[in-house]
């Protein structure tokens, strides 16, 4: 394959904990070692609710590309080139689209409107988008996008040991997400609330510092629920520590609104984990049936029943572990989706 030359723009810090960020970041260390040469560009300013520093970012980054430079915009930073729409065109940029952002939880109908006439404005300027899951290239088709102008590159996995579980009594519950709406620990905090006659215990990962407010409310329902000493949220975490977590993990549990793929879904299958899920966006094309329980996104009390037996029954939990352990192995591996992605930004440039 020609070697490429690829500037990605996404908004700062790049170093960002989230699930966006981490596929970036794989992204551009699997095309560097593949060869290509792969140009960071962060993006100052608020993003996805564009303000004057994240537009004059985006005029920025376009105006500075270099000859030859293929420009892959990172979804979340869309919204800031609306108004270069035409230099966008100009330049055959790529959009990587991990969910549209409209469908971010917690935005007043005013923003999402916003949001969505910027999309609309936008979007058919791209020479090519690149979701990251199936789910969302539907999304994209159904806002009037050429199905044609959409490739697909699901996240990749790491080989992982498979967990070996609490080993004692009671379920070991784990979730991943920064403390944001669209996230659902609320309503997985209402489910468990239900569950006290049953012996488990929740660890909450992921970012307390995105959403203060939403973060601080979170720890004032655990405590309304009475449940907080059976809840731990430990913000963002180390590896080390995170992979400790995950092998002693029991279950599972995300009560997300909307997943443009759910790499914490995958990366629990990886290890064998049974998962308790919110079936928002494509984490319901993750999870095989026998692996875990599924419910409709926002229907906390079907969760808290879904949940009830596998916290419960040991010997149904481990039967599920060997389903997921099975579907995990069936995953691709950062190296080929790195690859894909590289074929799909050769298509551009061809």
């Amino acid at each position: 394959m020609t070697q490429l030359a690829i500037a990605l723009m996404v908004p700062a810090p790049f170093d960002a904990v989230s699930g966006g960020y981490g596929y970036d970041r794989r992204m551009v260390a699997g095309l560097r070692e593949g060869g290509h040469a792969v140009r960071v560009v962060e993006l100052a300013g608020r993003h996805p609710l564009a303000d004057a520093a994240a537009e004059a970012a985006a005029w920025q980054a376009l105006a500075e590309l270099r000859p030859g430079e293929i420009a892959v915009i990172d979804g979340l930073g869309l919204p800031a080139f609306a108004r270069a729409a035409e230099a966008v065109a100009r330049a055959g940029a790529v959009g990587l689209i991990h969910h549209p952002t409209p469908l971010e939880k917690g935005l007043s109908e005013a923003d999402a409107a916003l949001l969505r006439e910027k999309e609309a404005q936008l979007l058919p300027q791209l020479a090519r988008l690149i979701a990251t899951s199936r789910a969302t290239a539907t999304a994209l088709a159904g806002m009037g996008i050429d199905a044609a102008r959409i490739g697909v590159v699901e996240p990749g996995t790491d080989a992982a040991p498979r967990a070996q579980g609490s080993q004692g009594t009671g379920c070991a519950i784990l979730s991943i997400g920064a403390a944001v709406p669209r996230k659902g620990h609320d309503l997985l905090l209402r489910a468990l609330g239900r569950l006290t006659d049953l012996d488990w215990r929740l660890t909450i990962v992921g970012s307390l510092e995105r959403d203060r407010a939403h973060a601080a409310a979170l720890a004032a329902l655990a405590r309304d629920l009475a449940i907080a000493d059976r809840v731990t949220f430990a913000g963002e975490i180390g590896d080390d520590a995170l992979a400790a977590l995950w092998a002693g993990t029991d279950l599972f549990a995300l009560a997300t609104w909307h997943e443009g793929y759910g790499m914490a879904v995958a990366e629990a299958l990886k290890r064998g984990i049974p998962c308790a899920l919110t079936a928002g966006g494509a984490v319901a094309e993750l999870l095989p049936i026998d692996a875990g329980v599924i419910v409709p996104p926002g229907d906390w009390t079907a969760l808290s029943r879904a949940m009830r037996r596998p916290i419960f029954d040991t010997a149904l939990r481990h039967r599920m572990s060997d389903a997921a352990f099975a579907a995990g192995q069936r995953l691709p591996d950062w190296e080929q989706q790195a690859q894909a992605f590289a074929r799909e930004l050769a298509a551009v440039a061809a």
